[in-house]
């Protein structure tokens, strides 16, 4: 889970003002290699700063900004400009750098919600943390091995399980590919047990990790445990909130093991508002289920049947157990 402790949220917000401080001082540095260059835009500098300063004293005894203290400041704005690019500089040398234009290196919006950046640095620090990196390390399309799955025909299928792996492949990779594209499909992937449904969602996890995406990763149980501790108050701390709260704001969720929860009107009414509320708001979802298409419907309402199969590409995992392999 994306959950990390205050001293590590400590340690990214203090990386944030390194950021801002480095390039403020860098900003300094070209202001004073540029005034030594061009004297003139020293002068025009001073000029905008007395202008500042009358526009400051004229609001305040006025109660309105100088209209002509306005023009007149832009028209020094544009000389300054027009003296750059004349002198081979971009337009915009003077202006203060970041590595996030969104926040402006803050972490956090204007509405005061969690810019990107701060949630894939969250992200990141998880990766580090916790034993999913050695996992993904190891488990990744890098290392996918076509070769053990079998050539042989497999029952009624028509395609052999090492054929029918390539499709699958192919769609976990277009997945990655079309990620932030409004009309991507969840994925599906179900089947019997050892036959690659969690290698290939590593895979997938690595990739958007890799890429800077969030990512939460449980099991249907824990997710489902996660609300309810939520939900009836059985955990008040800010990180069982967080832990909700990313259930349905991480731009991927991997909801494993589907069918080992205990199901009934709580449980299935929940896999449907999780499923629904992120479709709704354009988040993608992966489900891996050891359970068949019919075994699905038989245990969940039609309301999350139909939710599951109208947004989501079943894939279906066949073969020998790999793991004996």
């Amino acid at each position: 889970m994306i959950i990390v402790s205050n001293n590590v949220y400590k340690k990214i917000m203090r990386e944030y003002e390194e950021t801002r401080f480095r390039n403020e001082k860098a900003l300094v540095n070209r202001i004073n290699n540029i005034h030594k260059a061009i004297p003139m835009i020293e002068t025009i500098d001073e000029n905008i700063r007395q202008l500042g300063i009358k526009m400051v004293l004229e609001t305040i005894q006025k109660g309105s900004v100088p209209k002509e203290m306005e023009m007149e400041i832009e028209e020094l704005e544009l000389a300054k400009t027009s003296l750059l690019i004349s002198n081979d500089f971009p337009s915009d040398y003077l202006e203060m750098e970041y590595e996030c234009y969104k926040c402006n290196d803050t972490g956090y919006l204007d509405n005061s919600s969690k810019c990107s950046c701060l949630k894939q640095k969250l992200a990141r620090e998880y990766y580090k943390m916790s034993n999913i990196e050695k996992v993904l390390e190891e488990q990744n399309f890098r290392t996918f091995n076509l070769d053990v799955f079998s050539d042989e025909p497999h029952e009624d299928e028509e395609l052999s399980p090492r054929e029918n792996m390539i499709e699958i492949l192919k769609e976990s990779k277009e997945f990655v590919i079309n990620f932030d594209k409004d009309d991507t499909f969840n994925l599906l992937f179900y089947g019997s047990t050892g036959l690659g449904k969690t290698f290939m969602c590593n895979c997938i996890a690595k990739e958007l990790l890799d890429r800077g995406y969030t990512v939460v990763y449980q099991t249907a149980y824990n997710i489902l445990n996660i609300l309810e501790k939520y939900k009836f108050r059985k955990d008040e701390s800010h990180i069982a909130k967080e832990r909700y709260d990313y259930i349905f704001e991480a731009d991927l969720l991997i909801i494993d093991d589907l069918g080992t929860e205990l199901s009934n009107s709580f449980t299935n009414a929940e896999i449907f508002n999780i499923v629904n509320s992120r479709s709704i708001s354009g988040k993608k979802t992966i489900i891996s289920t050891n359970l068949s298409i019919s075994e699905i419907s038989g245990t969940y309402t039609d309301r999350v049947f139909s939710r599951v199969l109208d947004k989501f590409i079943p894939l279906y995992f066949y073969g020998n157990d790999l793991r004996w392999e």
